[in-house]
C-alpha cells in the first residue's frame, strides 16, 4: 500500500545540508552556533562545541571586548578564567590578573610567566604615575595623571571630591611633575603628597588663596594620598618602579591578597591598572592582544573612584587591543556601590554596557529579576539560570544567547586545583 509514489514502510531518503544551513533547516533542533574561531570553551547544549574570541567577533557580533562574569560562590567561574587564559596563550595573546585570593600562581607557573607579590611595606614599588602616553605633549601627559589621581585619592578618601579640591590635586601634581623632570626623573605620589602637606607661594598662588587656607583646603586630600606613602598601604606605589619586572611574560599575576579591606583594596587595583597603562600606551607591538582580568570586582567597585576608572578602561579597550574581564559573584553587586540615580550607578550600568559579552553562571532567586531587566533575558533564560548546575552558564556574547558547559582537560587540571584546594 503506498500514497502516491511513497511506499509506506519505504526507508526514506537522507536529507543532505551543510553546516551553514542546519540552522535554517531545523530551526527546532539549535540556532547556528559562533563558528570556530577562537579559545574552545566547551560544549554548546543545543549544538556542537562552543568558540569564543572576542577579536574575531567585532564587529559583525559584537561592538566591544569586554566581558563580565557573574556566579555564586562554587559556580566555577574561577575554572573558566583560568583555562580561558591558558588557551588564549596559543594564540599569541598576553594576560594580565589582579589576583585577590590569591590563586593564579600555578597558571604564571605552566606558562612561564611572572608572579609580583605586592604587600605594604614589601620589597616591590610601582609608580603610577608613570603611565604615560603615546602623545608626549605635556598637556596630554599632566592630563591622563590628573584623572588618574582625581580616582586615586577619592578612593583613598572614601567620597568624591570637591571643585576645589580637584583644583589643588590638579595644581600639586602639576608642581610635582615640573620639580621632578627638573631632577630628571618621574614624578612619585610622594612628590605630590609633599606639595600637599606643605603648599608654598606657587601652589597658593595658582588656588588664589593665602598658603594657609591652601593648606586647610587640601588637608582631608593630602591625609588621605598619605596613605600610600606613609600609612597602611606605604611601601607599594611611594616611589620608583622595583626595577626587574618583566612585563613581556605571557602571564603577570599582580598577588594582591595581602590587602583585606575594599578601600584599600580599590586604591591597589587603581594604582596597578594605571601602571600598566604605561606598557599598553608606549609598547611598539601594537598588534599584541591582551587579556586583563579583575578579579572579585564586585569588593571593589563601590569604593569611590574605582567604578569611573574602571569606566574609562572599559571605553578605551577596543583602540588599545585589550580584553577587561571583570569577576562578580551577583548582578546586584553592581546596583549596590550607590543611589538609585547617582552617578555610582550610571557608572556601573555603562561598565555593564561596555561588557558585550555576558557570562552568567547560577543566580539565586532574588537575584532573577534584575537578570532580566538589566540584561534582557528572556524568561526561559532566567529559569534556565537559576538552576544551573556547577561548570554550566548561559553566554550573552551581543545579542545571541547559549548554553555552555565548560569542559576542563587533564592538562589545566593542575592550574585550576588551587580552587578544589580552597572549597576542601
Amino acid at each position: 500500500m503506498g500514497v502516491g509514489n511513497i511506499r509506506l514502510g519505504a526507508p526514506l531518503l537522507a536529507h543532505h545540508a551543510t553546516t551553514a544551513h542546519v540552522g535554517a533547516a531545523y530551526p527546532w533542533m539549535a540556532e547556528a552556533g559562533l563558528g570556530s574561531d577562537g579559545v574552545y570553551i566547551g560544549q554548546d547544549l543545543h549544538g556542537g562545541a562552543f568558540c569564543y574570541d572576542p577579536w574575531q567577533f567585532y564587529p559583525s557580533v559584537i561592538q566591544g571586548p569586554n566581558m563580565v562574569v557573574f556566579g555564586k560562590l562554587g559556580a566555577r567561574k574561577s575554572s573558566l578564567i583560568k583555562t580561558y587564559c591558558w588557551r588564549q596563550l596559543a594564540f599569541g595573546r598576553q594576560v594580565w590578573i589582579l589576583d585577590v585570593k590569591p590563586e593564579y600562581k600555578r597558571l604564571c607557573q605552566a606558562a612561564g610567566g611572572v608572579y609580583v607579590s605586592l604587600r605594604p611595606g614589601g620589597g616591590v614599588r610601582l609608580n603610577p604615575l608613570e603611565a604615560l602616553l603615546r602623545d608626549r605633549r605635556p598637556e596630554a601627559i599632566h592630563q591622563a595623571r590628573i584623572e588618574l589621581m582625581d580616582s586615586l585619592v577619592e578612593a583613598a578618601v572614601g567620597r568624591p571630591l570637591e571643585s576645589i579640591e580637584h583644583t589643588g590635586v590638579d595644581v600639586a601634581v602639576g608642581l610635582a611633575a615640573v620639580r621632578a623632570t627638573a631632577q630628571s626623573r618621574e614624578p612619585t605620589l610622594r612628590d605630590v603628597l609633599e606639595v600637599m602637606l606643605n603648599p608654598d607661594h606657587d601652589v597658593a598662588a595658582s588656588m588664589y588663596m593665602s598658603a594657609e587656607g591652601t593648606q586647610n583646603v587640601l588637608r582631608d586630600v593630602a591625609h588621605g594620598l598619605r596613605r600610600l606613602v606613609e600609612g597602611d598601604l606605604r611601601g607599594m606605589f611611594d616611589g620608583p618602579t622595583t626595577a626587574g619586572i618583566v612585563l613581556a611574560s605571557p602571564v603577570v599575576a599582580f598577588d594582591v591578597s595581602g590587602i583585606s579591606k575594599s578601600t584599600s583594596l580599590g586604591v591597589v587595583m587603581i594604582c596597578v591598572s594605571a601602571w600598566l597603562r604605561r606598557l599598553l600606551t608606549e609598547s611598539e607591538d601594537e598588534g599584541r592582544r591582551r587579556v586583563i582580568v579583575y578579579d572579585e570586582a564586585w569588593k571593589v567597585l563601590r569604593v569611590p573612584g574605582v567604578a569611573r576608572f574602571f569606566n574609562e578602561s572599559w571605553k578605551l579597550a577596543r583602540p588599545w587591543g585589550v580584553q577587561n574581564i571583570a569577576v562578580m559573584h551577583r548582578l546586584s553587586d553592581l546596583a549596590a556601590i550607590g543611589d538609585a540615580g547617582s552617578e555610582e550607578i550610571e557608572l556601573a550600568r555603562g561598565l555593564l554596557s561596555d561588557s558585550e559579552t555576558r557570562v552568567i553562571y547560577q543566580q539565586p532567586s532574588n537575584e532573577l529579576k534584575g537578570l532580566r531587566e538589566l540584561l534582557q533575558l528572556s524568561e526561559a533564560e532566567v529559569s534556565r539560570v537559576s538552576t544551573l548546575p556547577p561548570g554550566d552558564a548561559l553566554w550573552r556574547v551581543g545579542q545571541r544567547s547559549f548554553m555552555v558547559r565548560h569542559h576542563v582537560s587533564s592538562v589545566e587540571r593542575w592550574i585550576i586545583d588551587t580552587e578544589t584546594r580552597q572549597t576542601a
